[in-house]
C-alpha cells in the first residue's frame, strides 16, 4: 500500500490555495480537506472532481502515477 495517493497538498501549496479555503469551497470540515492532503483519508471520486475542479487542474494532476509510485 503507498503512503501518499495523491498530490492535493502540493497543489495547493503550488497555488497557495489554504486548506480552509478549499474546504469553505467544498462544504467540507478542514480536518476533512487535512486528512485528504495529509493522505490519512482518501476523497470520493466525486469529491475529486469537485477539488479538480476548484484547483482549475485534471484530476489526473491530483493523483500520484502508481507506476512511478512503487519504484
Amino acid at each position: 500500500m503507498f503512503t501518499n495517493m495523491n498530490r492535493i497538498k502540493e497543489v495547493l501549496h503550488e497555488k497557495g490555495i489554504k486548506q480552509s479555503l478549499l474546504a469553505e469551497r467544498l462544504g467540507k470540515s478542514y480536518n476533512m480537506v487535512n486528512s485528504y492532503a495529509a493522505n490519512r483519508r482518501q476523497p470520493r471520486v466525486e469529491v475529486l472532481f469537485q477539488i479538480a475542479e476548484l484547483l482549475n487542474i485534471s484530476v489526473k494532476d491530483l493523483l500520484i502515477d502508481n507506476k512511478k509510485a512503487a519504484k
